[in-house]
């Protein structure tokens, strides 16, 4: 499942322009996968920000990055809950002292980069929502982009009626589109399950 949402993180910033690279591509034997970031990210064409990046980041933010670190946490099932961080401590072992190390030897200087933290969900609930926040935050993490606005991207992006060879990822996506499996701006796939339940009962 780590390979999984690694290649779909990687396709998500690729489509939109950034430069990526993955520091290593096997699994370091005397470090947990939490004590890793992912991948390094660039944009060539950065915009000029006006205003602090949000916590949670929209595709529209992503202009405003010029490069990033990027942790990957692929946990499908889980919500990041404040419970859920506080019952985790050693979850996100970032090392600053080494993070700007290895960042200042990629980008060849130490200029601040930006600490994005992939999610799978957050808690809907605001207040609890503002607390994993604030955990995560206290963690090193500046920004977050959950999991699904990722997806949604993607899917919205894969036409159907092309040939996506060199990427797993988008050919299966056409595939679900070319079939009738995705279709429509609605993009039911992404809906929440309170809403499509919602919709089933009024049928």
């Amino acid at each position: 499942m780590a390979a999984v949402s690694e290649t779909i993180v990687r396709e998500y910033f690729e489509l939109h322009g950034f430069l990526v690279r993955q520091p290593r591509k096997y699994a370091a034997p005397t470090k947990g996968e939490d004590e890793e970031f992912d991948f390094f990210v660039a944009n060539p064409r950065p915009q000029p920000a006006d205003s602090l990046l949000p916590a949670i980041l929209t595709s529209a933010d992503l202009s405003r990055i010029t490069r990033a670190v990027v942790f990957v946490k692929g946990w499908h099932t889980e919500t990041f809950s404040p419970a859920m961080l506080a019952q985790s401590p050693d979850m996100f072992r970032f090392v600053d002292a080494e993070i700007a190390k290895q960042t200042a030897r990629f980008f060849g200087d130490e200029r601040a980069v930006t600490r994005i933290l992939i999610v799978p969900a957050l808690p809907q609930n605001a207040e609890a929502r503002e607390q994993s926040l604030e955990i995560l935050r206290g963690k090193g993490i500046d920004t977050v982009i959950p999991f699904r606005t990722l997806l949604a991207d993607l899917v919205a992006e894969t036409e159907a009626n092309r040939n996506y060879q060199k990427s797993d990822v988008l050919q299966v996506i056409r595939l679900l589109k070319n079939y009738d499996f995705l279709k429509g701006p609605q993009l039911e796939l992404f809906k929440s399950p309170r809403n499509r339940a919602r919709k089933g009962s009024s049928v």
